[in-house]
């Protein structure tokens, strides 16, 4: 199977950079795994790698789609494995940084999604609804689903109900691994995320999120600004003024790092992630918290991995558990499953 790179954690982590890092090393390209980053207009609020940060390295299947469009987990795994393909047929190590978990899952573990046809008019009586009553609605119809989704994601709540309605229940996914996958996760230490995630919210709000969610507004509902993140909800509220500029950052950093403890919790149920965290750096390679020693575990296990696969059997793992220079100039439109 295809060899691919997949990291993962929390927002704020250094996801991104370490790509690139990989990226330089390995002669790889980084594909992008963030449902939001995914919009074009949609660069601040979504902390979206710039041309600078991406240091020459391409990177596959950002700002790629109109805010006004939907694209769907079976688009973004549908292109995403054109993307792979293209990356190792042209002899480079294709880079999977995931921000949204269960797209990751879905194409890294192959997973295959139940084909159910939009139902037009649930959906325009679900649309009006709140996050909060869609999860109730759904841990009503389905609780097995609700206790693995995320709870403030309309849009992903609206396609649960959607399945559950008509299949009685959402079924449990299929999978059908088609990559040999090294998964590496970065989980900073509390005090080191915050500060980060404090600099982000700043760094966000002085780069013009608000400006950015008032363009937005224009040219999209409302409503729609809303299902791209807490980050535009609480610019909107900034905008109509009933927020002030330090209740705004707070708000950005409150948030961010209640998303974090989610994401944290989703991705520790996957035993197969090397989690190369400060502590577990300092045990292997004798220091203190260092993240320059974190990218050479990351190195270290890179190497190895593309060296020679990682054996499926526990007692033989890994020891440590824990292109053009140029961005695309017109990227290919996401296309639909089973185009």
């Amino acid at each position: 199977m295809q060899k691919i790179i997949v990291i993962v954690g929390p927002t704020a982590s250094g996801k991104s950079a370490l790509a690139v890092l990989l990226a330089k090393k390995f002669n790889g390209e980084v594909v992008s795994a963030d449902s939001r980053q995914v919009y074009r207009g949609l660069e601040i609020g979504s902390a979206a790698i710039t041309d600078r940060e991406m240091r020459g390295v391409p990177h596959h299947l950002v700002g790629i789609v109109s805010p006004r469009e939907v694209c769907t987990t079976g688009h973004f795994v549908a292109a995403a494995r054109d993307a792979i393909a293209d990356i190792a047929r042209r002899g480079r190590v294709p880079i999977v940084a995931g921000g949204t978990a269960f797209w990751v899952n879905a194409l890294a573990q192959g997973i295959v999604l139940p084909e159910i046809k939009p139902d037009t008019a649930l959906r325009r009586r679900l649309e009006k609804k709140s996050a909060a009553q869609l999860f109730a609605i759904l841990k009503k119809a389905d609780p097995r689903r609700a206790g693995d989704i995320e709870q403030q994601n309309p849009r992903r709540l609206i396609r649960a109900i959607e399945i559950a309605r008509s299949l009685g229940r959402v079924p449990p996914f299929v999978k059908h691994r088609v990559f040999n996958t090294l998964w590496l996760g970065l989980n900073p230490a509390p005090v080191l995320l915050a500060r980060r995630v404090t600099a982000r919210a700043e760094r966000m709000i002085r780069d013009g999120l608000a400006a950015e969610t008032r363009a937005l507004a224009r040219s999209i509902p409302i409503k729609r600004v809303r299902e791209f993140g807490f980050e535009y909800r609480a610019a909107l509220l900034y905008n109509r003024g009933e927020l002030t500029r330090k209740q705004f950052a707070a708000r950005l950093v409150a948030d961010t790092l209640h998303y974090a403890k989610q994401q944290n919790r989703w991705w520790k149920r996957n035993p197969a992630i090397y989690w190369i965290t400060a502590p577990d750096v300092a045990r292997r390679f004798g220091a203190r918290h260092k993240w320059d020693n974190v990218h050479a575990a990351a190195i270290s296990l890179v190497k190895k991995f593309l060296q020679k696969s990682p054996s499926r059997t526990a007692k033989n793992r890994l020891t440590f558990r824990a292109a053009p220079a140029v961005r695309p100039a017109r990227p290919r439109r996401l296309p639909r499953p089973g185009s």
